[in-house]
């Protein structure tokens, strides 16, 4: 009963910086989940903080974000939202990408071109405990399902120091930002290069390229 009594009701983000694409989601999500109130943010850095605020039952969550790179947008809410599910909508339909968000655990990957009823109804099963992905895109599985593990290893603050690191922010800046000092960050990228199995910044970006640097051409 107490777990009925948790999926009925709750808040749903939407993370969508286009108004008529989030009013478009919003009816997806109300009809796919019984009694829940919507938030919606145009940016990652407003999903955070509303992330940081409240529970949410679900995240639907747009690819290209202002300020998202690559995977970026989806690696900070899990960072903020680690047991809520997040789906990535999106107008992208590379098989690439539909991979990369599998791998790095996304709880689906869903088409902006689908009707809303679709939408609806593959967002009433990710509510069920399904992962919901798109058929037939199993190119470079096994090296980004590397890659997840390495990147699961790492903890949450060294995932903000490496997010951090694609910013292009320097170690000064990043201490400040994080709140810490400089020699933690140090010792953050020291541990972030041993787990990644590199030994500098730009091949660590370089291994974690295709989920938070660019992915376009």
């Amino acid at each position: 009963m107490a777990e009925d009594e948790r999926r009925l009701g709750g808040r749903a983000l939407i993370a969508d910086d286009h108004p008529l694409t989030r009013e478009g989601l919003a009816m997806a999500a109300r009809a796919a989940l019984p009694g829940v109130s919507i938030m919606a943010a145009g940016s990652i850095a407003e999903a955070r903080t509303l992330a940081q605020r409240t529970p949410l039952r679900m995240i639907l969550l747009d690819f290209h974000l202002p300020d998202a790179r690559g995977f970026s947008g989806l690696l900070t809410l899990q960072m903020y939202a680690p047991t809520t599910p997040i789906v990535v909508v999106t107008a992208s339909e590379e098989p690439r990408l539909v991979e990369a968000a599998r791998a790095v655990g996304a709880a689906g990957y869903l088409f902006k071109s689908l009707p809303l009823d679709d939408l609806a109804d593959r967002l009433r099963r990710v509510d069920g405990g399904q992962r919901i992905f798109p058929p037939g895109a199993t190119g470079g599985a096994v090296e980004l399902d590397d890659l997840l593990a390495r990147l699961t290893s790492l903890s949450n603050a060294q995932r903000g120091v490496l997010l951090a690191l694609a910013d292009g922010r320097a170690n000064k800046q990043i201490a400040r930002d994080l709140g810490v000092t400089e020699a933690t960050i140090k010792a953050h990228l020291t541990a972030i290069f041993r787990k990644l199995g590199v030994s500098n910044r730009a091949q660590a970006l370089l291994a974690a390229r295709s989920l938070i640097g660019r992915t376009e051409p």
